[in-house]
């Protein structure tokens, strides 16, 4: 392997260190000490780390290390003063922060400036999600399906390049690779992304089917699959149909595989965006132990990387699963952080969908800012109307201003934009009320028992359910149901209830739900 770095080549299998056309002097240690950390740019590598990998183990001076890391260097126009390529981090470690380009083809004489230039090094990796889209392949002779795959293409990269937290490569690059048998490796080094979506549409009658899958460059390893059969009726809406369901297929994936590409990380070697990854894995575990795990992760998060906007946001959604939850502790405590994080967020990035949508929720959930959140939320909508967690929002600001048509088409939009969505029992909840508030109980108790299939600990769904047991006839089953809650949240009270939901809902609603909780036999 060979590094390109500021006129700088290191070639590890030659263990050369080139300088334009000479070789540079250094010792093997300092040479193996650059060569690592090269190797492992992307994140500070331990002083304990750094010996083990020279010395295999052995004893060493910390002035042994600081030696060779001076020849290191030296070796390559740099100083412990400037630390320009690289950087001492106190009481962590060490990190190379030059900027390095990757070859694997091994030069026969030293590179020359030419010689540089006409070699194809691999790109490095950004630091978040990366992603190609190849063009899809028509598996039909019909040309008007191949225009179609390409403007399905072109609208799947412009919805995906919505989100700032994926790296997605221009159309004009990735179309170069049309009609060539392509090693998906090679794609993912060529063009520095970590995956590769490819697909392919068939025509046959009336009828239509677009194939895609999800490959993990670095690997070759399939990740998803699926495909997607219509009639043919009218081409663009249905280019429309499957650009809004692939995206949201993706995202889901996307977001595991960075999960799961993180959790494989010693966790003394984590950087910033490892750090949110694990805290958005606990996140996503629904326990009160696991969302203190992800606060801690997200603390660690934003101490490496003050401007890591997403990591703010995670944090005061996190305080709003506390909330829903019934987890909440210190409630003066947890809406003061929930403040100072959801405000962070949206002063560090405004245009970041996933950031507005997380932490307008936070602000009109935990700081009973409605409108304020609402408008984050309905922002995070505009820029990214494929965003299927917006609508949760979106749909109860309907049922706030009465509007149940609305509130139940905003849910089951969100629920038809993802259908894994992890959030997809908030939805199924939020159509439950609807349906509760529109006189239909069994509708709602239907809906309220999926919600709390998918989620049992999530109390809300079960209020739901038994109120719709409650206002249907079904006194026994709504008491029992009143019980558990009763017994969960000992500081339940319909006084209470009654106080808080005032500030949200029209006074008919609140009427109704008061009547519900009183023949659910719930403490005044």
């Amino acid at each position: 392997m060979r590094y390109l770095f500021e006129g700088y080549e290191l070639d590890s299998s030659r263990r050369e260190l080139y300088r334009d056309a000479s070789v540079v002097d250094l010792a093997p240690q300092a040479f193996d000490l650059l060569d690592y950390l090269i190797r492992n740019r992307e994140r500070v590598v331990g002083k304990d780390e750094l010996i083990t990998a020279i010395w295999k183990g052995r004893c060493v001076s910390d002035a042994a290390l600081t030696t060779r890391l001076n020849a290191a260097r030296s070796a390559i126009g740099d100083s412990g003063e400037t630390q320009r390529l690289i950087k001492t981090l106190p009481r962590r470690g060490y990190r190379f922060v030059g900027t390095v380009q990757q070859a694997h083809r091994a030069p026969t004489v030293a590179v020359t400036d030419s010689q540089s230039a006409a070699a194809k090094p691999d790109l490095p990796l950004p630091d978040k999600p990366s992603l190609a889209v190849l063009p899809f392949t028509s598996l039909s002779s019909d040309p008007e399906q191949e225009y179609f795959a390409d403007g399905m293409v072109e609208d799947i990269i412009t919805g995906l390049s919505r989100s700032k937290s994926l790296f997605v490569i221009a159309r004009q690059s990735t179309f170069t690779y049309r009609g060539k048998a392509i090693d998906i490796r090679q794609v993912g080094r060529e063009l520095g992304v970590r995956y590769v979506l490819e697909g392919s549409v068939r025509k046959s009658g009336d009828r239509i089917r677009i194939s895609g899958q999800l490959i993990e460059a670095t690997t070759g390893a399939h990740l998803w699959a699926d495909r997607f059969d219509s009639q043919l009726n009218d081409i663009f809406d249905l280019q429309d149909q499957v650009t809004s369901s692939v995206i949201n297929a993706l995202f889901p994936q996307l977001e595991r595989a960075e999960i799961e590409r993180a959790k494989r990380k010693p966790t003394e070697n984590l950087q910033a965006y490892d750090y949110y990854l694990r805290a958005l894995w606990s996140f996503y575990q629904f326990t009160r132990e696991q969302n203190v795990e992800a606060l801690r992760l997200i603390r660690l998060a934003f101490e490496l990387d003050s401007g890591l906007a997403a990591a703010y946001a995670l944090g005061a959604y996190c305080y709003l699963q506390r909330k829903i939850f019934g987890w909440t502790v210190n409630v003066d405590q947890d809406m003061t952080d929930t403040r100072w994080l959801a405000t962070r967020a949206i002063e560090l990035d405004k245009d970041d969908p996933t950031v507005l949508v997380r932490a307008g929720q936070a602000i009109a959930v935990v700081l009973y800012e409605i409108e304020d959140g609402v408008a984050l939320v309905a922002r995070a909508h505009e820029l990214n109307p494929n965003l299927a967690v917006a609508r949760i929002t979106i749909g109860w600001e309907h049922i706030r201003r009465g509007d149940i048509e609305g509130a139940l088409e905003q849910f089951h939009g969100g629920g038809r934009l993802s259908p894994m969505d992890p959030f997809l029992f908030l939805m199924q909840t939020g159509i439950a009320f609807a349906h509760f508030l529109a006189d239909q109980y069994e509708d709602g108790s239907s809906w309220a028992k999926l919600a709390v299939l998918d989620r049992p600990n999530y109390l809300n769904a079960q209020f739901i359910l038994a109120a719709c047991h409650a206002m249907s006839g079904r006194v026994a089953e709504a008491q029992a149901i009143g019980a558990r809650l009763a017994k969960a949240r000992p500081a339940l009270r319909v006084s209470t209830l009654a106080s808080k939901l005032a500030r949200v809902y029209k006074p008919e609603h609140l009427e109704k739900i008061t009547r519900a909780c009183r023949v659910m036999d719930l403490p005044p």
